[in-house]
């Protein structure tokens, strides 16, 4: 009889148990392997719902901001406006106290 392994490697065949190790291994492996997996998936989610936030503020801030120019741009026009009709106001104003002058003076002479 000769004192070879059946196999002819050289190596001793793996036992059951060899095995139920390898496989326990194998399936931790693969566990960890699907875990990270996962992960990464949750992380590329994240970064996906991220870049749809940063575009949603950057729309906004283009709006707000085109909003603001409008406001900006009424604000002025309501002050030149504003400043016309304080200028009509004030020559109204000096018209009549120049009438109700010239109605004193009037009165004051007649009698």
């Amino acid at each position: 009889m000769s004192d070879r392994p059946a196999n002819g490697s050289g190596n001793p065949e793996p036992t059951s148990a060899d095995i139920e190790a390898a496989t326990r291994r194998l399936m931790a492996a693969l566990d960890a392997l699907e875990s990270a997996v996962e992960r990464r998936r949750e992380a590329d989610r994240d970064e996906n719902e991220l870049a749809i936030r940063i575009q949603a503020l950057g729309a906004d801030r283009s709006r707000l901001a085109d909003e603001l120019d409008g406001s900006v741009r009424k604000v002025r026009r309501l002050g030149t406006t504003n400043l016309g009709v304080a200028r009509w106001l004030e020559a109204a104003i000096g018209s009549i106290w120049s009438l109700l002058d010239a109605g004193v003076r009037s009165r004051a002479t007649s009698t």
